[in-house]
């Protein structure tokens, strides 16, 4: 969700990737019915591993954000090119059990979030602060 965001939000000065340290193989169907919901594009959405993005010839990253809660607890790949990383803690809607409309639920509210969040760094005069200043900016925005 937060790539497809992201791309929308972002562009074209930005484009957005999304992977996981255990991806499932397929974009879950109620991501992808929240993401049409919010009227974004999903074409091209496609479930990746974030090692892929650690390889030579991958793209060059500026900004990392881990998302899923319990991604603070795993070791994150080294990232070339020492892009920004920042944690942005979101429960993941993807292991919520319970009803489909509780499951729905999840899902919105982790878009909601998502959502606010790149909002407020696109909000930030990115191009007149200086790296560590936009650090403590992203770190700031993920405890929101």
């Amino acid at each position: 969700m937060a790539e497809a965001i992201m791309n929308k939000k972002g562009f074209p000065t930005f484009t957005a990737y999304s992977a996981g340290s255990h991806p499932k193989g397929e974009v879950h169907p109620v991501a992808l019915r929240q993401i049409e919901a919010a009227k974004l594009p999903t074409s091209g959405l496609r479930s990746k591993d974030w090692g892929e993005f650690a390889k030579p010839g991958a793209p060059e990253l500026d900004f990392v954000f881990t998302v899923c809660d319990n991604a603070a607890k795993e070791v994150c790949p080294v990232w070339p090119g020492q892009p920004i990383t920042a944690h942005w803690g979101v429960p993941d809607p993807a292991a919520k059990v319970g009803t489909p409309e509780q499951i729905q639920h999840a899902f919105l509210d982790a878009f909601t979030v998502l959502d606010r969040r790149i909002s407020l760094l696109f909000a930030l005069p990115l191009s007149s602060l200086d790296s560590l200043a936009i650090k403590k900016e992203v770190d700031r925005i993920g405890q929101q």
